[in-house]
């Protein structure tokens, strides 16, 4: 596995993480919230420069993304969803949508592999469902980096 990818892998873990804390208690001060987790990382936090990019990428559209998960959600309420796969659904969305240099199908996996980590056993299923029909949605081609 090379470095990069292992880097992104640990990085995604990491936002995740974040994430999910932050969907069940947000801070009144996202900069200082960041600064202490990082601080409790193993890693320096140039380390996961990618997690504080996708971080505040999630925060920024977060609205958005909550969105596209209501209308890609068939059949279950928002409120109903887990809160780590909501902070994985939210991940993966965001960089389907604004991350046009990561591949779809790598959002998807990834996310995947995130819900095999950190979720149950059905959470896959759920999982790649709602990232499958985004990425139907997205008009491009899903195994390749959108053209610039």
């Amino acid at each position: 596995m090379s470095s990069q990818f292992t880097q992104r892998r640990e990085s995604r873990a990491a936002a995740l993480q974040f994430l999910y804390a932050w969907s069940i208690n947000k801070p009144a001060n996202v900069a200082e919230d960041l600064r202490l987790f990082f601080d409790g990382l193993e890693k320096p936090r140039d380390h996961y420069a990618f997690a504080e990019e996708l971080i505040h990428g999630v925060l920024a559209h977060v609205d958005e993304i909550d969105g596209h998960i209501r209308t890609l959600a068939h059949n279950w309420e928002f409120d109903r969803i887990a809160r780590i796969d909501l902070a994985i659904l939210r991940l993966a969305i965001f960089e389907m949508l604004f991350r046009k240099d990561i591949p779809p199908v790598v959002s998807i996996n990834e996310a995947i592999d995130l819900s095999k980590n950190f979720s149950t056993a059905d959470s896959k299923r759920f999982i790649n469902g709602i990232l499958d029909r985004m990425k139907d949605k997205l008009g491009r081609d899903a195994r390749k980096p959108a053209a610039e």
